[in-house]
């Protein structure tokens, strides 16, 4: 458990320093097409936001529950940013809430984009959380630097040796 438990605050605290460096832009910078997937860092930065609120609800049974993946559930990026922060608090207090039996159990889910059943093991679509948040903070990351900001460290290993001592 105490992976999960690093990851969620691993998260958290990229994601401090992601917003902290996308509220430097201009609302025109948040909304230019970047060649993300989403498109722009406002854009992404929501996906992130709504994925996670899926996935949260599909865990717990709690919280929003988007029905599309491309949902932009605020206009403004102080209301994106102050979501952010309590879905990361929500996905810390989930992880401590974990024990290696329940991360073993099968749940079932649909997914958003098509009507199929899924069963599977709770501990490779939680891995696949964390994953998903780290790939995309990484497109508002090429974003950033594609508008000539400043770079980023993201790294895990930088998060265990500066916030997250207690896992070395």
């Amino acid at each position: 458990m105490q992976n999960y438990q690093m990851l969620a605050e691993y998260n958290a605290w990229a994601n401090r320093l992601i917003y902290a460096a996308a509220s430097e832009l201009s609302a025109e910078e948040l909304e230019r097409d970047t060649g993300a997937f989403f498109g722009s860092v406002f854009a992404t930065l929501s996906h992130i936001l709504t994925a996670d609120r899926v996935w949260l609800n599909r865990f717990t049974g709690e919280g929003p529950k988007p029905t599309a993946l491309n949902e932009r559930p605020y206009e403004r990026f102080d209301d994106l940013r102050a979501a952010r922060v309590e879905e990361d608090d929500r996905f810390i207090r989930y992880t401590r809430s974990l024990t290696p039996d329940a991360i073993e159990q099968p749940f079932t889910y649909s997914p958003v984009s098509s009507p199929e059943i899924v069963t599977q093991k709770l501990w490779p679509a939680l891995t696949h959380v964390f994953n998903h948040q780290t790939h995309h903070r990484g497109q508002v990351h090429a974003g950033l630097t594609g508008m000539g900001k400043p770079s980023l460290s993201l790294d895990l290993v930088y998060f265990v040796r500066s916030e997250g001592k207690v896992w070395l």
